[in-house]
């Protein structure tokens, strides 16, 4: 039978119960500065849960204080981080959805305001810190005053265990899927493109050895995440840079082999985020499903893909997985404008009875 998007999708020993995923999306709500899940991130996670979403992923969230992007930066670097989420992925279970997390560092492009203060670099006496990245290259437009700093090896291998520690943080909160944010222009994704990584030691150079740090990071949390839960990585397809060297969705068809043998169950590509000057298409429906398709369609790995960006409509999220597109829809946007999207695209493609709709709300369905 053709899968479509009320398909579940069985990844280890894990059934997600339909193929609508909601996108990792800060948020920038802590209200302490503190890393610290409040009744907002409880709120606002749980509603898309209600809304009938397969997956249920948090933002970004900073596996070290100076790995948030802004003060206000969701956290998993303590035990009172994971003891502060617990409440959210039992609520997100007791809906049916399956709760994830993105495990994250923001890099070079920490330290900064939130994006409704104008985002931009903060000031030291505004709380602002210095950066970490594979090489001293700050963000354009990040010179001052956040200093970056280049990690030495021996710190590159701190930080491994230090995302290692934080996904055992998120099995304590109870999530059941983690994905490491490879994606849009943060530290791992920094490492593997040559527009921020200016190394000249194994982290820096090839292709083999751009890719090494993530290598090393997934082989960590696979070591400590449970084998009967996925682990999924975040990439950006390309840095949409053409005119230079760069990132590019061949070498991301490459990484996903080598991520499927380091036993990533899943890439969700994304594109873009390495630098200001990046040559980005139009932002319009499904505009970054073909370099999902390219992946998919250049990996000798088994290994599931997740699309992302521009997908608004309940026709175009089923198509995508009806015509093998993609395994995943993953909605972000949509889920802000509408938190039970699955609910109504469910209704729209004549499919309630197959979903679970809370009973406090069937009158409406």
């Amino acid at each position: 039978m053709t899968e479509d998007l009320f398909s579940p999708l069985a990844l280890r020993g894990t059934e997600i119960p339909n193929r609508v995923m909601v996108s990792p999306m800060c948020q920038y709500s802590c209200e302490e500065r503190d890393g610290l899940a409040t009744d907002w991130h409880r709120t606002h996670l749980g509603a898309r849960a209600v809304g009938g979403a397969g997956v249920v992923m948090t933002e970004a969230t900073a596996i070290e204080p100076r790995g948030r992007i802004s003060p206000e930066d969701l956290g998993i670097w303590s035990a009172e981080h994971a003891e502060a989420l617990a409440p959210i992925t039992e609520f997100i279970r007791s809906q049916g959805s399956v709760p994830a997390t993105q495990l994250a560092h923001a890099g070079r492009k920490a330290s900064t305001r939130r994006p409704w203060e104008g985002g931009g670099p903060l000031q030291p006496d505004e709380g602002g810190w210095d950066a970490v990245a594979p090489s001293a290259i700050p963000y354009p437009g990040h010179e001052s005053p956040v200093d970056v700093t280049a990690l030495s090896s021996a710190e590159v291998t701190e930080m491994v265990d230090t995302f290692a520690q934080a996904a055992e943080y998120a099995l304590d909160a109870g999530f059941e899927i983690a994905e490491l944010h490879a994606a849009h222009g943060y530290l791992l994704h920094e490492f593997l493109s040559p527009v921020a990584n200016g190394r000249d030691d194994e982290y820096g150079g090839s292709f083999e050895n751009r890719i090494r740090f993530l290598l090393e990071v997934t082989d960590a949390v696979r070591a400590v995440w449970p084998n009967e839960y996925p682990l999924f990585v975040r990439i950006s397809g390309t840095d949409w840079l053409p005119d230079r060297e760069s990132w590019t969705v061949e070498q991301s068809a490459r990484l996903a082999d080598r991520l499927a043998a380091a036993g990533v169950d899943l890439v969700d590509v994304s594109s873009g985020g390495i630098h200001p000057d990046q040559q980005l298409p139009p932002s319009g429906p499904n505009y970054q499903v073909p370099l999902a398709e390219h992946v998919r369609e250049h990996t000798s790995e088994a290994i599931g893909i997740g699309a992302v960006g521009g997908i608004t409509t309940a026709e175009q999220a089923d198509a995508l997985i009806r015509n093998d597109r993609a395994d995943l829809a993953i909605v972000g946007r949509e889920f802000l404008r509408d938190p039970q999207f699955p609910l109504r695209a469910a209704r729209e493609l004549d499919a309630l009875d197959r979903v679970d709709v809370p009973p406090q709300y069937e009158r409406a369905f």
